[in-house]
């Protein structure tokens, strides 16, 4: 009875294997193209075979070793990760100079959002426990407990023989479970006006995408007296949020001119615009919570918005301000004695011999003392060569030997200063640094101009000489940075008056117009061969002039070395002989 349906299915199994062995093969291009049917994923991978050549090979994956093979360089969670160096490298494309404050403002940023991220990893495992153990909860529930609330629970109901209460006390050990406590370092900035102290900060905020806030400290008084109160500045962060809470509270505040909360003393009367301001911020930048009024409502017939509370643990709080005279504090600490001969003289300013003229920074040479002291006081500080080519050499700036005795003499409150731990200074601009800020970083001014007149359809062009001469002239100014833009506005203010609208075309700075010596030259549609000849002579003019006094400055060193060689002396003998003579 079963012998006929058995037949049937055999011949039918025997008709499909062979029909699966009379089927044509498929080509590649068919296959991949049945195989990748899916438009989620790439048709093409972003590796070559020959990447994975003379590779090792493991069918198993084993995840605490690390990866080997062209991936091993890929970063661990698909997406580049920021490291110090990386915030370096975008402040170098902002802000010209000042790498030791760059590194060490970077390692500190860094490492505060290290510590955001895993205080924010903790919490959401906190909250995944607390979800697990309701969901057990409600899985060990009986449906009468739901019914009647007040039903004793029947469920996983085990008799307990009674006992005393457990306290403190009764316990053998104390064991602290809590988890470790990171916590924050705030950053001080000391440097010069127009130096970079708020560009950096700015820069940093932006990269980072989170709140930023500036504020000003000199409207700051104690509380209850006519000014601004210092919790101010957690309002205006809150503000920049769009009242955010949980962003305000990973933002960034920005403390500036704090120079100017600096204890006096005051013959009469309460100083509440020094040291009473420094107290109010000692619990604000360590952590705790603010009480500021929500974002008023447009509709005036709605009730007040409740008030938010946001903490100050995650928010990094930057100091920065100029400390004027701060300087000669530290160099009346380090520098030794100039009683006697022989001996180096300070200058009024404490920063140089004391008949120089202009403030020019001092560079520092292997085997100075300068460098002995950076040294002793900065961790792997490496001087540059003074035949290097091309790096701009390290000067010595009296703030980097920065201690805090000397804050706590300038006037700041010991409290304040235990809070600040991370101090970065920021040297005065020399004029090569001048002249790269004018034409290097993003935002130079030299793009800025160039850009506004192209907007009206003119071409602007600066010669070599002629930056030179504004660094130069920004540079004798003493306002750093800021000094360009004064120059710019002063060299351009006529170009910008008289060629929109008219028939020039190219407008041509060369070193008699930075020079205040001539106006600046116009040159209407048409005259372009003009304008590219005018610019290429004074090039011409300007490395002629580089040449020669390159070629003077080799030969006059040369004879000084020659003459120093010849000056010194082998034994006492020749020196009491030309002592003699």
């Amino acid at each position: 009875m079963l012998r006929g349906p058995l037949q049937r299915r055999l011949s039918i199994a025997l008709t499909h294997r062979d029909f699966i062995r009379c089927r044509p093969h498929l080509s590649a291009s068919h296959t991949r193209r049945l195989s990748t049917g899916s438009t989620r994923f790439p048709t093409f991978s972003q590796f070559n075979r020959s990447d994975f050549t003379n590779q090792p090979y493991s069918g198993s994956y084993e995840p605490g070793l690390p990866t080997t093979g062209p991936l091993a360089s890929t970063p661990a969670f698909g997406a580049p990760r920021i490291t110090p160096k990386v915030l370096k490298q975008y402040l170098d494309q902002f802000v010209v100079g000042q790498d030791r404050a760059k590194k060490v403002l970077s390692v500190a940023v860094y490492n505060h959002y290290q510590r955001v991220q895993e205080i924010a990893r903790r919490e959401e495992e906190a909250e995944e426990l607390l979800s697990k153990r309701q969901r057990r909860e409600a899985l060990e529930s009986h449906p009468l407990e739901d019914e009647f609330p007040g039903q004793k629970k029947t469920v996983g109901n085990t008799p307990t023989p009674k006992s005393q209460p457990n306290t403190p006390l009764d316990q053998n050990a104390l064991v602290d479970n809590s988890p470790l406590q990171l916590e924050k370092s705030n950053i001080l900035l000391l440097g010069p006006s127009g130096v970079g102290k708020t560009l950096m900060a700015k820069t940093l905020a932006r990269v980072l995408s989170v709140p930023f806030s500036i504020s000003d400290c000199t409207p700051f008084t104690q509380a209850g007296y006519i000014g601004e109160d210092a919790e101010t500045c957690v309002h205006r962060l809150l503000a920049a949020a769009n009242y955010d809470v949980e962003q305000a509270e990973r933002g960034i505040i920005v403390l500036d001119e704090v120079d100017k909360i600096a204890a006096a003393k005051v013959s009469h009367g309460k100083d509440v615009g020094g040291e009473g301001v420094q107290q109010a911020l000692l619990k604000i930048i360590e952590g705790t919570t603010v009480q500021v009024q929500a974002k008023p409502e447009k509709n005036p017939r709605s009730t007040s918005p409740p008030n938010t509370y946001p903490s100050n643990n995650n928010i990094l709080f930057i100091f920065s301000g100029a400390f004027v005279g701060l300087h000669k504090l530290v160099m009346d600490r380090i520098s030794r004695g100039s009683m006697g001969f022989g001996q180096p003289v300070r200058s009024h300013d404490g920063s140089g011999p004391s008949d120089s003229s202009t403030p020019e920074p001092q560079p520092i040479l292997p085997g100075s003392e300068e460098e002995a002291l950076y040294k002793k006081h900065l961790p792997f500080f490496t001087s540059a060569s003074p035949n290097a080519q091309g790096n701009e050499p390290t000067y010595f700036n009296a703030l980097d030997l920065l201690t805090p005795a000397d804050l706590q003499t300038y006037g700041f409150i010991p409290e304040l200063i235990g809070r600040i731990p991370v101090t970065a200074a920021l040297s005065t601009l020399t004029q090569p640094l001048l002249l790269r800020i004018l034409t290097e970083p993003r935002n130079s001014l030299l793009a800025q101009y160039t850009t506004l007149f192209s907007l009206s359809g003119i071409e602007l062009r600066f010669t070599t000489p002629a930056l030179h001469t504004i660094a130069a002239n920004a540079f004798k100014m003493g306002t750093g940075a800021r000094a360009l833009r004064t120059e710019m506005e002063t060299i351009l203010s006529d170009a910008m008056f008289e060629a929109p609208g008219s028939s020039v075309k190219f407008v041509l700075v060369t070193e008699a117009v930075a020079n205040r010596e001539d106006q600046p030259v116009y040159l209407a549609r048409g005259q372009g061969g003009k304008f590219h000849a005018m610019i290429s002579a004074e090039e011409s003019q300007w490395e002629e002039k580089t040449r020669l006094e390159k070629k003077e400055k080799d030969k006059h060193d040369t004879e000084a070395d020659s003459t120093q060689a010849s000056q010194q002396t082998s034994s006492f003998e020749e020196y009491r002989k030309r002592a003699v003579g």
